[in-house]
């Protein structure tokens, strides 16, 4: 069997097989089916760490390149593929002898420049011509190759060729060769000898003329190569033009139209659920010239655009349907090998969701320019990402001067602490509910601010940044102030007259006592009853007057919280007969707080949760240490706060109004007395509850570190 026999039994052996692996297993990483053809090059090969080079790892190979390394693995004939512009190296079991003890295994995935760097000055133009489209073969090619531990002159017969891809462009040189290298030595040994040796010079003669036929053999069986490259390319293209894979594009792209259409405008293949939508069967439009099943004003709207994309242009456009559905249509021209068009691939995508999307987005951009309120968006690293006109009146920054800049450069650095509780509060799933605080202008001014937080989503829901507005609420302080004075005011004018109230009305009960007078006796005893009442409301009002005004006194000091606790349920418990109290302890905590106003919380949360719960209902007392804080919960069996009422139990003068509710005396002070307090020391108050099953209410202080 002759050499170029041999090659074409090869290829039409192999190709089968190669496309087979190629089309069928191209996403097979684990099975690599082009590298079962061939011997210990093909286990190097697969071992070798492919990802550290330009061509990658081998599942990503293109699929040119495995069909050719397939070829070259299954041949008997020395063959070296070079891939990509670093001309990264491939070869078989039988080009082996010809790198030699020295390059062999190292060529494998390195660069023909560093393998061949000897000869790189002769072979390196003729790599650069082949990359340009030129093919080059000579018959005994000499080269001074160092392969075996020293220079040593080799001929070859050898042709070089161009490799391209599936787009028909160049990617590697193939190199088919055959060392003549000893007969070549044996033409130069015999040259010298005597006529005697005429007889074999002739036999040498014959052989060097049956080399050159191999060789031409292989350069006919390269050129049969590239013609199965050129086979394989378009079947790749008709692969891509299949009905199949447009089908399978227009199941995935939901609300889609996939129009395949021919020179004569005709539908090729016509896929999408919009044809499902609109109440058409494809399969009655597949083959069919537009004026076969639809009006002829119809085709003549779109009868320019068919001649464009068949024309080679590529363009979109963008349609109203009849139900007033927005469509962008993207029209592109499919070309063969030979870059001419065959047909026209429309693609229309219903874009009516994006356009209300992006209507949407305007209309709330445009609220938030225009609002007088500062909103303001930024990371968990406390960055800032946007700045409406708001925030640039407010605080006298403008926008370019605050993108990118940290949120603390707002913020007084004594309330620097604020910071990382509200993004703790939010990490962990809690809402922050809107707060008073205090934000410095460009200026240097102190503003007088009310702050709501809101948590900013990605489209899978995470929270990726936070989105604050500010309210300049000065104005309003100014108000709240003046009203604190003269609740403060007032409540000093009253406290004192009802002192002196009080101890002449115990002065008068303890005479009262010693006399019969059982009406009069019992009349004193509820005259003293109100008059702590109303003391305890004229405190709380002098209270709130202290604490808005700055003045209110926190005297820290260390003691057992839970000693604290069992003192003040203890006390309830002489003056409450209506509920049972139970506790659940946590062993002993030291914390750093005011004792005092620790205990008026306690009573507050006890006595609230009696006087909102039925009689002979439990009252249950927690308390649960963390790793930083600990936490103290009262928990009743009353009428529930409704999911309205909720936000606002520690809002100042708020009160729960129900049928239920009217006949409890109260100010709704309590509550916002026992957060202002709790605040000021570093902790968390919250409350939990549904409308008719009860109210539990939390608040946390830091331990002592």
């Amino acid at each position: 069997m002759t050499y170029k026999q041999f090659m074409t039994v090869i290829v039409k052996l192999t190709f089968p097989f190669v496309y087979f692996c190629f089309m069928a297993n191209s996403d097979a990483a684990d099975d690599l089916p082009f590298l079962q053809a061939g011997g210990e090059m093909a286990e190097l090969i697969r071992g070798f760490n492919w990802a550290g080079t330009s061509l990658g790892p081998l599942s990503l190979w293109p699929p040119a390149l495995k069909i050719i390394t397939a070829l070259l693995l299954s041949s008997r004939f020395p063959m070296l593929l070079c891939w990509g512009p670093d001309y990264i190296q491939l070869y078989n079991d039988a080009f082996r002898p010809v790198n030699g003890r020295d390059k062999h295994p190292k060529a494998l995935g390195s660069s023909a420049r560093e393998t061949y760097a000897e000869i790189w000055e002769t072979i390196g133009p003729m790599f650069e011509a082949v990359m340009r489209g030129e093919s080059f073969g000579f018959p005994d090619f000499n080269v001074r190759l160092e392969r075996n531990g020293y220079p040593e002159d080799c001929y070859f017969d050898f042709s070089y060729s161009p490799l391209t891809d599936e787009q028909g462009m160049i990617r590697g040189i193939l190199v088919i060769c055959k060392e003549t290298t000893e007969k070549v030595r044996a033409i130069d040994e015999q040259s010298s000898l005597a006529e005697e040796m005429t007889a074999m010079n002739e036999e040498l003669a014959a052989a060097n003329e049956e080399y050159t036929a191999i060789n031409e053999e292989l350069i006919a069986t390269n050129e049969e190569l590239h013609q199965h490259q050129e086979q394989l390319r378009a079947s790749l293209e008709s692969v891509a033009r299949s009905e199949r894979l447009f089908k399978s594009i227009a199941l995935n792209i939901p609300r889609s139209l996939i129009i395949v259409i021919g020179p004569d405008h005709r539908f090729l293949t016509i896929e999408g659920d919009l044809m499902t939508r609109m109440g058409y069967d494809s399969r009655d439009y597949q083959g069919k010239h537009p004026l076969e099943v639809g009006p002829a004003e119809r085709y003549e709207a779109s009868r320019h655009l068919y001649d464009q994309v068949l024309a080679g242009e590529t363009f979109s456009v963008e349609r109203k349907g009849a139900t007033g559905e927005d469509f962008i249509v993207h029209f592109v021209p499919l070309k063969n090998e030979r870059d001419e068009v065959y047909a026209g691939l429309i693609i229309a995508l219903d874009i009516t969701a994006i356009r209300q999307a992006e209507e949407k987005s305007a209309r709330l951009a445009a609220i938030v320019e225009s609002s007088a309120d500062a909103i303001i968006s930024k990371t968990f690293d406390s960055v800032i990402t946007s700045w409406n006109q708001g925030a640039e009146r407010m605080f006298g920054y403008t926008e370019a001067e605050m993108i990118g800049e940290t949120i603390y450069k707002l913020i007084p650095p004594e309330r620097h602490d604020e910071e990382p509780r509200i993004l703790a509060r939010l990490k962990d799933g809690h809402r922050v509910e809107h707060f008073d605080t205090q934000r410095l202008t460009k200026d240097g001014r102190l503003l007088e601010v009310s702050l709501s937080i809101s948590p900013v989503k990605d489209p899978q829901g995470r929270i990726i940044g936070l989105s604050k507005i500010a309210r300049d609420i000065t104005e309003r302080k100014l108000d709240e102030q003046r009203k604190n004075d003269f609740i403060g005011m007032v409540s000093h004018e009253l406290k004192t007259p009802l002192t002196s109230l009080g101890a002449i009305i115990q002065v008068a009960d303890a005479k009262l006592r010693q006399s019969e007078d059982t009406f009069l006796a019992g009349a004193m005893q509820k005259a003293i009853i109100q008059i702590k009442r109303m003391t305890g409301m004229i405190n709380g009002f002098l209270n709130i007057s202290r604490l808005e005004s700055g003045k209110i006194q926190i005297d820290k000091a260390h003691f057992d919280l839970q000693e604290l606790i069992e003192e003040m349920i203890a006390e309830s418990e002489l003056t409450i007969s209506s509920h049972t109290i139970r506790f659940q302890g946590c062993g002993a905590v030291r914390i750093l707080a005011d004792r005092d106003k620790m205990a008026s919380v306690l009573t507050n949360l006890i006595s609230n949760a009696v006087k909102y719960s039925p009689k002979g209902k439990l009252i249950e007392v927690s308390c649960e240490v963390n790793d930083r804080s600990v936490q103290i919960s009262v928990r009743d069996q009353g009428m529930g706060i409704k999911p309205n009422d909720l936000p606002h139990v520690f809002d100042r003068y708020y009160r729960v109004s129900t049928t239920h509710t009217q006949h409890i005396s109260g100010f709704g002070i309590g509550l916002y007395l026992s957060a202002e307090i709790i605040r000021h020391h570093g902790g968390d108050i919250w409350a939990e509850s549904q409308s008719g099953a009860g109210s539990t209410f939390y608040f946390s202080l830091p331990l002592v570190e």
